[in-house]
């Protein structure tokens, strides 16, 4: 049965620790239930952003309440996800505003809207930091409201559910997001559905295909020089540049959107970046988070990631822990994981705040934005 929207009153601004390149936060409430989160950096510039938004989701006419999640995995730089982490949410407030109720199309006005707000801002940053168009991030969203659960995502992050099964003796992970990432071969053929006249959409490069031999995502918030033909010349450097011009967009920033009605055997959300699923199933991720105490969940999730990473190079956890940023991201990506539980029995309509991953951990000076 579908539960109404929740109401509660504002809260504020929460943060959470670091250890070198480890930022979290081990345990917080949400409205309905309770989360944990983690980031640990590799490049030298995280490139991973990530919130979650708990409390007033519209405006104070319409009363919706719930929780926001959001994790952004940039590339090519950090601009599109601060960009992305920074104004998503703040869009989806304002169309959840005039609609006066969640919904997929909702979720899907607020990414064009970020997109259209990006490129906007790559085309006047153009003469001064043209780099920024070669830019762009995954974005997964989760919006927990109203007894549903929304994800929405462009590129190749993922959430994955975790249920129990057999009277709470076993544990499934069912993957809710929709990667868009070419080397699945549906996605290749879905470019190619899109692009029928270029038959180089889609090349293996290095071992890894690639779309036009450049990036392995479909689907993302920026990339504005495969989006846009403006942007495919020169200031922009010539390894972003394509021989042959295009007409239409080679990306697209249009979500895959599901909608799950909560079951009382749903225990909880993973929402992470590549970064964790390069090294863990979703079953065995699903399993760490049922088996062990929910307080540091999501750091411990990370820690096993990175135990894997470190066993594929035939090295010591120990010594990964001992590389600098940079040089890390020989070894792993960035790694974002929010974990979040679904608790309607401990349901806290006074939960209202604010929370960004990776807040302390090391940020350039400056950058195009």
């Amino acid at each position: 049965m579908v539960k109404p929207c929740w109401k509660g009153r504002l809260g504020g601004v929460q943060n959470g620790k670091t250890n070198g390149l480890l930022w979290y936060k081990d345990l917080g409430s949400h409205v309905s239930g309770e989360f944990s989160m983690a980031v640990v950096q590799a490049n030298n510039l995280l490139e991973d952003q990530s919130q979650v938004e708990s409390g007033q989701l519209g405006s104070l006419s319409n009363g919706l309440y719930g929780t926001f999640i959001g994790v952004y995995d940039g590339h090519g730089g950090p601009e599109a996800s601060r960009f992305v982490n920074e104004n998503l949410f703040s869009n989806l407030k304002k169309f959840l505003s005039q609609d006066e109720e969640m919904s997929a199309d909702v979720i899907r006005k607020s990414f064009l809207k970020t997109e259209e707000e990006f490129i906007s801002l790559v085309r006047d940053q153009w003469c001064t930091c043209p780099q920024i168009a070669s830019v762009g991030t995954c974005c997964l969203v989760g919006v927990v409201c109203n007894g549903l659960i929304y994800i929405a995502n462009v590129g190749d992050s993922r959430a994955v559910l975790g249920r129990v099964e057999r009277g709470g003796k076993r544990i499934s992970a069912i993957q809710l997001s929709e990667e868009h990432n070419v080397n699945c071969e549906p996605i290749r053929d879905e470019l190619r559905s899109l692009h029928p006249e270029d038959p180089k959409i889609v090349v293996m490069k290095h071992n890894v295909w690639r779309v036009k031999g450049l990036i392995q995502v479909s689907r993302s918030i920026g990339d504005a020089y495969l989006k846009n033909p403006e942007f495919n010349r020169k200031p922009l450097l010539p390894k972003f540049r394509l021989p042959q011009p295009f007409t239409k967009p080679i990306l697209s920033p249009e979500p895959s959107i599901y909608i799950h009605e909560i079951s009382l055997k749903d225990e909880f959300l993973i929402f992470a970046s590549d970064g964790l699923w390069e090294h863990l199933s979703n079953e065995e991720a699903v399993n760490i988070v049922h088996h062990y105490p929910r307080n540091g969940i999501a750091r411990r999730l990370v820690k096993a990631a990175l135990r894997v990473a470190a066993k594929k190079r035939e090295m010591r956890y120990s010594d990964l822990k001992k590389i600098e940023r940079g040089v890390r991201r020989h070894f792993h990506d960035d790694i974002t994981v929010v974990v979040v539980f679904l608790d309607p029995s401990l349901m806290n309509i006074n939960s209202s705040f604010s929370i960004k991953g990776g807040v302390g951990l090391h940020a350039p000076n400056k950058f195009c934005i």
